[in-house]
């Protein structure tokens, strides 16, 4: 088990990981982009880091400072929540190569349901329930 969690998005979401992290006695840290530094969701967090920019692609969605706020918060693992950084493989791949415990799924299966014709097939191959289309 880890013991700092960062917990890489906003809202509501950002709320639901770092209750679990607290039942779960993990310290939950928290980032924010210039836009939310007020925002109510880091009230839950421990400690919340600054990731700068107003937009999402200038923040959240931002692989190399998302990883550089976890080493500088000096976590034991990343939690992307969802949409965001949560579909993107290359956030795992950074997270190994910093030796931080990635809490989600493999690359390979983010890009593999990334790609409709093929989580299909992959559905269909593991013998899943699938619609007519």
């Amino acid at each position: 088990m880890f013991r700092r969690l960062l917990i890489a998005n906003r809202g509501e979401i950002a709320v639901r990981v770092a209750r679990a992290c607290r039942d779960l006695g993990v310290v939950p840290i928290g980032l924010y982009s210039d836009a939310d530094r007020d925002a109510p969701f880091l009230d839950w967090m421990e400690e919340a880091y600054a990731i700068g920019g107003r937009s999402a692609q200038e923040s959240y969605l931002d692989v190399r400072k998302v990883v550089s706020v976890a080493r500088s918060a000096g976590v034991d693992a990343l939690h992307p929540g969802y949409g965001f950084l949560a579909e993107n493989p290359e956030l795992p791949r950074a997270c190994s190569e910093a030796g931080i415990v990635w809490v989600g799924p493999s690359p390979e299966a983010i890009e593999l349901m990334g790609d409709k014709a093929a989580a299909r097939l992959a559905a269909l191959r593991a013998g899943g329930p699938l619609t007519p289309g």
